[in-house]
């Protein structure tokens, strides 16, 4: 870690539309934006060593708040060296609040003002989740961006529902700024980001930006998307509330998405993403690449001795074939999984790039437009 790296910083250097590309500087390294996070929910990108996923183009990665608080422990993290020495990424991690996971995986919980009560689905040990104890938890694995804790509005809320929620949110997200400042040595290289929500509703999104700039952030989050809503749906949300999050903070869309998802959000001004579609489907025998998703167990791969895409640069396509790729995965070989894996994350980081380039050099509407011609085309 520098000493003289800032703490944090966000710096615009192009735009293209309402995209813009730019630098996050903090002092485990530069964050090339717009910027995808590979997840690595238990402190292991899955079927990855940190060095392949640096290797693919990551500047960053996220960790999982709920998961590493039940197994190993926050604690224990702490005491072998913090996230970052113990899984040997070297670079910025982002870490989730917890909150997300706490709601969507365990069917035994109780939400209060106070926070969350659920059962851990490992062993059943009952925990407390409150925004305190998430800042906590974030400061002990030595977190690089940390997140605030938050309840995510289910998809389908009514209007006075999803009203209840934000404003509950909210409420926690002042909590989460003031154990956030209180922690020790909170300034030690750690961003805090709030998290707009409020459904589909515009003035609700409208309202939670207001509370959160209010409190003051180092970025912003839009939460409570991509679950189940629908594209279409995702995107008219963003086309209005992203313009209430200020424009010289990072914004980012969580748990976003598939590469059509993407390239539409940042269109609309996204700056960070994450999501595990790239490392799940690949465990799964889905490639992802620029003429759309490729399953590679489909027979007539069996015998096809072309690279997964012949416009891809990564290792797994310079060296084996479909045919390869199928057997490993039709045999359930842990080879087969890696690979996939690898090649979805460098085509994502590589589209990435892509837009990058695009923004900087003000031509994003038509690399938008041949993205979708092409990905939508075909697929395999």
């Amino acid at each position: 870690m520098s000493d003289t790296a800032p703490r944090f910083s966000f710096s615009v250097h192009a735009r293209s539309g309402a995209a813009r590309t730019g630098t996050i500087a903090m002092r485990r390294g530069d964050i090339r934006t717009p910027a995808f996070m590979p997840v690595g929910t238990a402190a292991t990108v899955k079927a990855m060593r940190p060095q392949e996923v640096r290797a693919t183009g990551a500047d960053i990665i996220l960790g999982n708040t709920y998961h590493l608080m039940l197994r190993p422990g926050a604690e224990r993290v702490a005491r072998l060296g913090g996230l970052h020495a113990f899984s040997q990424w070297t670079r910025p991690i982002l870490t989730d609040s917890g909150g997300y996971q706490v709601m969507s995986l365990s069917a035994l919980t109780k939400m209060s003002e106070q926070g969350v009560a659920f059962a851990s689905h490992i062993d059943g040990s009952r925990h407390m989740l409150t925004p305190e104890r998430s800042m906590e938890i974030q400061r002990l694995l030595g977190s690089d961006i940390v997140m605030a804790f938050d309840e995510c509005t289910k998809n389908g809320a009514d209007h006075g529902a999803a009203a209840r929620s934000m404003e509950r949110s909210m409420r926690w997200a002042r909590r989460s700024r003031d154990g956030f400042d209180s922690g020790v040595d909170h300034t030690e290289g750690a961003a805090l980001f709030g998290i707009q929500q409020g459904s589909l509703f515009p003035d609700l999104r409208k309202a939670s930006s207001d509370a959160l700039l209010d409190i003051g952030f180092d970025g912003y989050a839009v939460g409570g998307l991509a679950v189940g809503e629908g594209q279409e749906a995702m995107f008219a949300c963003l086309d209005h509330c992203v313009g209430h999050l200020p424009d010289d903070r990072p914004r980012y869309l969580m748990g976003v998405g598939k590469p059509d998802d993407i390239v539409g959000a940042v269109e609309r001004g996204i700056d960070m993403f994450d999501c595990v579609l790239p490392t799940r489907s690949g465990r799964n025998g889905q490639a992802f690449t620029w003429d759309g998703p490729l399953n590679i167990r489909n027979a007539k791969h069996a015998e096809d001795t072309g690279p997964i895409s012949a416009d891809c640069g990564c290792p797994v396509c310079a060296t084996w074939s479909r045919a390869y790729l199928h057997h490993l995965v039709k045999s359930g070989e842990m080879l087969g999984a890696m690979l996939m894996t690898q090649h979805n994350l460098h085509f994502y980081q590589e589209m990435m790039q892509g837009l990058r380039d695009a923004i900087a050099e003000d031509r994003l509407a038509t690399f938008a437009e041949d993205f979708r011609t092409r990905y939508y085309a075909k697929g395999g």
